[in-house]
């Protein structure tokens, strides 16, 4: 493999900067598989597209929600037009399989009527009969303009969860995809301004990191919506730190523990740790990052484990047969995980299946198990890729314990076990999605998506989105002026 063994970054390979910047202006994608150009396009103005939300933004949230949910159905009628299309571009400009960028169309399309039931059931009005035979009224507005910032992995359906969700309940939006994504993201907004809905309302906000700051940081911005690496959630917390009147919704990924404990059914167990850590090639928020196993099934579960990830087949999004995980996002991903599985073999890990790049100039890498259980402080971080580290425990306590050992709180699966083990589980592991015999990816559309800790700020997007794209507001309210004052007068 090569290189230095270094200590593995926290979130190495989540959101760096690879995009190629031509004159310092142009941005280019490329595509992972291949190397090829597939996109090329200029950075925004960033005061300019701020200007045009907040002139479109008022216009936007007086129509009737009636009128904007019909729009948000034309956009996944449109969507379903262009689904082919969209499906390889994702492909094409992210490397996952086809099969598995179709997948993510099909989430893009579904989450707008689960957006719709959310808000209905999350934003519900209400009215009270309060003193004075007046009422007490309870209704949601929207904040105004939104920036929703939106990571690689998933580059139509995990900013299309903020984005639908954010329209229905009358926010202007602006979306500016991940610099790796620009071509999705594109093929994404037309799809909006298809529909009918404007291009100033939904805009597309095509930059890089520096981009992004400025729109954080932008004082015509009423929120920002993010999905990436914990770093990068942080330094946008500390940069509003100032600014308690700007809505930050963070969802950072984790560091996610899947615990597998007495089971006979060793070879399903297998089958749903192997996709909890590779599929995606291991390039998901809610990836299994540490397998957490009983010292007693150890040696038999490891083969199985083992013996499942060497058939999986690694290969570019159109190959035949069609593989199970595509190329990491580029070279330098590639590179830091390659440094970091290095890094935990030179300190103490051993490895099981080695990770292995078959050529350096791609960034393909193979899945890779090591066991870690005897490396003193073990590197809590977010290795966004098909590394899947090994500990080994003697009991329950310690196996809850061992999925504690961690700032992160995104996901946890219990495989195995009794339902008494479960109730345990859940009521100890610190996650903000927990599992049981089930993997630790693919959470449902309807229930909230989000965890504590370095995973979150306790504002989950999925179902639960609907809830940081409007605020309630509390209203007295009578027909006619009725009060008196009783106390305290001459």
């Amino acid at each position: 493999m090569g290189g230095t063994a270094t200590r593995p970054a926290q979130d190495a390979t989540r959101d760096q900067e690879t995009t190629e910047t031509v004159n310092n202006a142009d941005i280019v994608s490329h595509e992972p598989a291949t190397g090829a150009e597939i996109w090329r396009g200029k950075p925004c103005n960033v005061d300019e597209v701020v200007d045009r939300a907040r002139r479109a933004w008022p216009n936007w949230a007086a129509l009737p929600l009636a009128t904007r949910i019909e729009l948000l159905r034309r956009f996944a009628n449109e969507v379903r037009k262009d689904a082919d299309r969209l499906a390889v571009t994702i492909a094409r400009e992210v490397g996952k399989p086809l099969w598995e960028a179709r997948a993510e169309v099909e989430n893009v399309i579904a989450k707008v009527e689960v957006s719709i039931r959310a808000y209905a059931e999350r934003t519900s009005q209400r009215k009270l009969d309060s003193a004075l035979q007046g009422t007490m009224a309870v209704r949601h507005k929207p904040h105004g303009v939104l920036v929703v910032l939106g990571p690689y992995n998933l580059p139509a359906h995990l900013p299309n969860a903020h984005i639908v969700p954010a329209l229905i309940a009358g926010n202007a939006v602006i979306f500016k995809p991940s610099e790796k994504a620009p071509a999705t993201g594109e093929m994404l907004a037309r799809c909006f301004h298809r529909a009918g809905i404007s291009a100033s309302v939904m805009q597309l906000a095509v930059g890089g990191p520096l981009e992004g700051q400025d729109f954080v940081a932008h004082g015509g911005v009423d929120g920002v919506l993010f999905t990436g690496s914990a770093n990068t959630g942080i330094s946008i917390n500390r940069r509003l730190a100032a600014r308690p009147d700007k809505l930050v919704a963070l969802e950072m990924g984790g560091n996610n523990p899947i615990v597998l404990w007495d089971t006979p059914k060793l070879t399903d167990a297998a089958a749903l740790i192997v996709q909890s850590a590779f599929a995606g090639a291991g390039q998901r928020c809610t990836a299994a990052r540490r397998l957490i196993v009983k010292g007693a099934i150890y040696d038999a579960a490891m083969a199985e484990v083992k013996a499942l990830a060497d058939r999986l087949i690694v290969g570019a999004p159109f190959d035949e047969p069609a593989p199970f995980m595509g190329p990491m996002i580029d070279n330098m991903a590639a590179d830091g995980l390659t440094e970091s599985f290095l890094y935990l073999l030179s300190n103490g890990g051993k490895a099981i299946k080695h990770l292995v790049r078959p050529d350096d100039a791609l960034p393909f890498l193979s899945p890779a198990i090591i066991d870690t259980t005897v490396m003193k402080d073990r590197p809590d971080v977010e290795l966004f890729g098909p590394i899947l580290q090994v500990i080994r425990v003697d009991d329950f306590d310690e196996a809850i314990a061992e999925a504690n050992n961690t700032r992160f709180g995104l996901a946890a699966s219990l495989v195995g076990g009794s339902p008494q083990d479960y109730n345990r589980f859940w009521a100890n592991v610190r996650a903000g999605i927990v599992n049981w015999n089930r993997t630790t990816t693919g959470p449902s559309h309807a229930a909230p998506m989000g965890g504590i800790g370095l995973s979150g700020n306790h504002r989950p997007s999925g179902y639960y989105a609907a809830d940081y794209c409007a605020y309630p507001v509390a209203s007295g309210e009578m027909e006619q002026p009725r009060a008196v004052i009783g106390v305290g007068l001459k």
